[in-house]
């Protein structure tokens, strides 16, 4: 639960007019992750970008639990007033299919950006893939912790220090986006906008996926995105994900991994698009 339960997910809204869509990112993200894509969808859509607990501008908390953040998120969606189109990559991704199972009224649809329904290994991958990645998070989170911020001059020298272990540039780019200056000018101090202590002890919870309520499923039009080289979402996953949301549209965008809507923005819009008119029409 959030040490102040009054605080409220921060959330911003791009667009003005049109049906609602909710955006939730993943593990180490922010909203403003989604802010190239949401610009896309602007022109007819209200927008919302939000930060989950422990990360970007919303409240930290005093453990990670797929049910509490499912539980904030299902707060905001109540204040819209109407039901929405939620949209989750990744640890995101948990947290939205949670919500369309135990709070189906809040949502018109559901888009599921590569992850599945299940455990994942806390080391290793789920495949016997010589090219499968291996799961990164923990070694992210050792790496950002050991940033010595108290020496650090700029931000192109922490990108140096996480090179070795995040060689990807644009993982890179975008675990700094969290991390920030304190204070006015260059002078002031850098901090982790991240709860990186906590996501380390409670990394093991989020490879996990909460048993729904008895009887649960999301019956509105799902929509699954997975990247065509990742190996988060395996065929294996597809009779959980159709048991659990029998409405569903898998889709694998070609030369995209994990990170498929950074990756391919375009054709990851594109994709999204021709669902929301489907949906609203």
């Amino acid at each position: 639960m959030t040490a102040n339960s009054e605080e409220r997910l921060h959330a911003r809204t791009v667009g003005e007019t049109g049906p609602r869509v909710v955006f939730v990112h993943g593990l180490f993200g922010q909203g403003k992750n989604w802010t190239t894509i949401a610009k896309g969808l602007a022109g007819g859509h209200q927008v919302t970008l939000l930060d989950l607990p422990n990360h970007g501008h919303s409240p930290w908390t005093e453990r990670v639990d797929y049910l509490d953040m499912a539980r904030m998120v299902a707060d905001e969606l109540e204040s819209f007033g109407e039901p929405v189109t939620l949209v989750g990559h990744s640890m995101g991704g948990k947290v939205a299919m949670q919500v369309a199972l135990r709070h189906p009224e809040l949502l018109r649809a559901l888009v599921v950006v590569d992850i599945a329904p299940t455990e994942y290994p806390v080391s290793g991958g789920r495949t016997e893939d010589p090219d499968e990645e291996a799961s990164p998070f923990a070694a992210f989170i050792a790496a950002m912790r050991e940033l010595d911020l108290g020496s650090l001059r700029t931000r192109e020298d922490a990108d140096a220090a996480l090179r070795s272990v995040v060689p990807s540039r644009m993982v890179r780019s975008f675990l700094l986006q969290s991390l920030v200056r304190e204070g006015p000018g260059d002078g002031g101090g850098w901090r982790w906008r991240l709860n990186l202590e906590l996501l380390e002890r409670d990394l093991g919870a989020l490879r996990g996926f909460p048993d729904p309520p008895p009887g649960a499923r999301f019956d509105g039009p799902v929509l699954w995105i997975a990247g065509a080289n990742s190996h988060y979402v395996l065929p294996e996953d597809r009779e959980r994900m159709e048991e659990l949301y029998p409405s569903t549209r898998l889709v694998r965008i070609k030369n995209a991994g994990h990170w498929v809507h950074s990756e391919q923005p375009e054709v990851f819009l594109e994709t999204l698009k021709r669902f929301l008119e489907r949906v609203e029409r």
